[in-house]
């Protein structure tokens, strides 16, 4: 698998490119509270994704410092309720919004709710270290995870787990509100139910942590949780077919079965200090946290990298007009 860059390798970039990319500027008129002379943004939403959200809020701290972004996880689900109810700015999502959140919304705010992708994630499936399992299909997962699924031992699927007498599967999964909970959901048991019985986590970090300490145990979530402790397994769509590990290049390729989209939603189209915020995250900068936080940046081209520059130049201008006619 492709080794990520560290932040602390990637933070000498960040100085240089935030010379050019954008930087916020004082209280928006719509996503930020004044609070002490500083524009807050409330930022709530994806477990999967609140890790890298808090490093693009401490690093835009440094590009900005009269910006303050509010981090909390809690779930793709708490997120949007929250959005809808109009008491936060950005919504983070590893699913995609339903379109009755979408109307509920717009009736609740009198907004239509705004997506921008951020970044590619490799939904992973972990098992422990000690597991010699290596690739799973979709089909025998999901007959691990559905209600009525005939696997429950490793022993049905010829594995055999060293220093282990009880080979009782432990299913490690998430609670409802959770975005990587329903995509699970939709995308390998077809939308049908969970077995009951599984050991539902509040995060991301937690489920590979309860995998990492248990021999017997498989869970899913993220690719940027990844220990020394766990085994990601290659996943196969069709029985009998190829199978694919969680990586960058078949997350971008999509050959890797549950690859899915990061995003995040706002009420309407974003002004001021909430539009610079997404625009940094948007550009090298942001990206660049995107990659060394285990996820997959989004793919640029030339003609992108060109227009972002004449972008991040227009925002760069704005930004020193708003300083001479704002007070903080």
């Amino acid at each position: 698998m492709k080794r990520l860059p560290s932040l602390t390798a990637l933070r000498s970039v960040f100085a240089v490119v935030a010379a050019v990319a954008l930087v916020a500027c004082g209280p928006s008129g719509d996503g930020g509270d004044e609070g002490g002379g500083a524009t807050i943004i409330q930022n709530k939403g994806s477990d999967t994704m609140v890790n890298v959200a808090q490093v693009w809020a401490e690093e835009y701290r440094t590009v900005a410092p009269d910006v303050e972004v509010e981090v909390s996880g809690g779930g793709s689900g708490v997120g949007i309720a929250a959005l809808i109810r109009g008491t936060v700015d950005l919504a983070n999502a590893s699913r995609d919004m339903k379109p009755q959140e979408m109307e509920a919304a717009e009736k609740n705010t009198g907004k239509a709710p705004q997506e921008f992708t951020v970044g590619y994630d490799a939904l992973a499936v972990y098992v422990h270290k000690d597991n010699p399992l290596e690739e799973i299909e979709l089909s025998r997962l999901a007959d691990i995870y559905v209600e009525g699924g005939s696997v429950t031992r490793w022993s049905q699927l010829g594995v055999t787990i060293p220093g282990v007498s009880d080979d009782t599967i432990v299913r490690v999964s998430r609670q409802s509100s959770s975005g990587t909970y329903e995509f699970f959901r939709d995308h390998v048991l077809a939308k049908r139910d969970f077995a009951l019985g599984s050991r539902d986590l509040n995060g991301s970090k937690e489920v590979v942590e309860l995998v990492s300490t248990t021999p017997t145990a498989i869970g899913y979530s993220g690719m940027g949780y990844a220990t020394d402790h766990v085994k990601m397994l290659r996943l196969a769509s069709e029985d009998g077919g190829p199978s694919f590990e969680p990586s960058v290049e078949n997350t971008n390729n999509r050959s890797y079965p549950l690859a899915r989209s990061l995003h995040l939603y706002t009420l309407g189209e974003p002004e001021g200090a909430l539009k610079t915020y997404i625009d940094w995250i948007l550009s090298p900068a942001g990206q660049g946290i995107v990659e060394a936080s285990g996820y997959v940046p989004l793919a640029t081209t030339p003609s992108d990298d060109d227009s972002s520059s004449e972008h991040e130049a227009e925002a760069g201008d704005e930004h020193e007009a708003g300083d001479e006619s704002t007070e903080h």
